[in-house]
C-alpha cells in the first residue's frame, strides 16, 4: 500500500507539473505583441531626432608658398551636432522597405592647419549645416517578440546651407554619397522606437578652388594646400514611427 500511495503521489506531482508547464507555455505563447501588424502598413510616416559628428577626408597638394611654407589640414576630433528629419516608408514585403527621409543636420567641423617645418598652427571652426535627402532600402530580420533588428543602405544628396566665401576653406553647395546603418525596431504600445547608427560617405570633392571673392588673401594658402576633400559623417538617430 505504501508503494502504491507513493506512486499515486508521484503521479499527481508529475501531472501537476505537466499542467503548470502547459499553462505557462500557453501564457507565454499568447503573450500579446505590441503593434502585431505595424510592419504591414503599405505606407507610414514618422520623424527622427539625433546627434551627428562630421568629418572630412583630405588629399593635399604639397603646395609650397613663396615663403617656403607647406601646410596641411586635419580634423582632430568630432564636434557634436544635431539632426532632425521626417520619414516616409513604403512596405515592399515582409523583409524589405523603401524609405525616404529628408533631414537637417546642424553641426561644425574644427579644422587644424599645420605647417610642415615650423609646426605653426591655425585653427578654424566652420559651420556644417546640411539638408540631406537619403533614399534607403531597409532589410529587417524576422521579429523577435517586440524587437526586430535591421540594416539599411542607400544613397543621398545634400545641400550645404552654411558655407561662406571668406572662410579659410570654401565648400561647394552640393554633395552626394552612400549611407549604411544598423538599427533595431522596438515595438511600444503606441509607436515604434528605432535607434539607428548610420555612416555617411561623401563621393564628391567639396573643396571649391575658386577663391576670387576672398577678401583676406592671407587665407589663400590654406585652400592651395588642399587637393580635395570628401565628407564623412556618423549619426546616432532615433526614429519614431
Amino acid at each position: 500500500m505504501k508503494h502504491k500511495s507513493g506512486y499515486i503521489r508521484l503521479s499527481i506531482l508529475l501531472l501537476m507539473c505537466s499542467f503548470v508547464s502547459v499553462v505557462y507555455g500557453q501564457v507565454q505563447y499568447r503573450k500579446p505583441l505590441n503593434q502585431p501588424f505595424g510592419d504591414q502598413k503599405l505606407y507610414h510616416l514618422g520623424f527622427s531626432i539625433g546627434i551627428n559628428g562630421q568629418d572630412m577626408l583630405f588629399n593635399h597638394t604639397g603646395y609650397v608658398g613663396e615663403n617656403g611654407e607647406a601646410w596641411f589640414a586635419e580634423i582632430p576630433s568630432y564636434s557634436v551636432g544635431f539632426s532632425v528629419g521626417i520619414i516616409g516608408d513604403r512596405y515592399l514585403n515582409q523583409y524589405f522597405n523603401l524609405r525616404l527621409s529628408p533631414s537637417l543636420h546642424l553641426g561644425e567641423r574644427r579644422f587644424v592647419f599645420k605647417e610642415q617645418t615650423s609646426g605653426k598652427e591655425y585653427e578654424r571652426s566652420l559651420r556644417a549645416n546640411y539638408l540631406t535627402i537619403p533614399l534607403h532600402l531597409k532589410f529587417s530580420v524576422p521579429r523577435m517578440q517586440n524587437y526586430r533588428p535591421y540594416v539599411i543602405g542607400g544613397v543621398y544628396a545634400a545641400m550645404d546651407l552654411g558655407t561662406k566665401k571668406n572662410d579659410a576653406l570654401y565648400f561647394k553647395k552640393m554633395d552626394y554619397g552612400l549611407e549604411f546603418g544598423v538599427g533595431c525596431n522596438i515595438y511600444l504600445p503606441l509607436f515604434k522606437l528605432c535607434p539607428e547608427l548610420r555612416f555617411s560617405f561623401g563621393l564628391a570633392d567639396l573643396v571649391n578652388k575658386d577663391r576670387s571673392g576672398l577678401d583676406e588673401q592671407e587665407l589663400l594658402k590654406y585652400s592651395q594646400a588642399i587637393a580635395s576633400g570628401k565628407s564623412r559623417m556618423i549619426s546616432l538617430i532615433f526614429n519614431f514611427e
